[in-house]
């Protein structure tokens, strides 16, 4: 039985836009799709105000909002059932993923 990690609660931070623009920049491991990996940090490491912005700069720099992971989802079909998911994914639909 696998245990699905839900998002944990990033409390009282907020970034400025170079901080949230550094999330852009982590590399992938090997073999993962750079786009879906920086929305799993992203996703991991903001709160949601921090995380709309995220997704505005994300689309601005060209990257693929509906890149696919290892198991060959989307972000958003990723976290679609988490808990705590719901503004962050109102941001990725607007945003136009699936």
């Amino acid at each position: 039985m696998s245990q699905r990690k839900d998002k944990e609660k990033v409390i009282g931070e907020h970034f400025d836009d170079e901080r949230i623009k550094s999330f852009l920049d982590f590399p992938p491991p090997e073999g993962v799709n750079r786009d879906y990996h920086v929305l799993v940090k992203a996703y991991r490491g903001m709160g949601e105000e921090n995380f709309n912005t995220f997704v505005q700069f994300f689309l601005e720099a060209g990257y693929d909002i509906n890149a696919t992971g290892p198991d060959g989802k989307t972000f958003l079909q990723t976290i679609k059932d988490h808990h705590s998911g719901g503004t962050y994914l109102q941001a990725l639909e607007k945003a136009g993923a699936r």
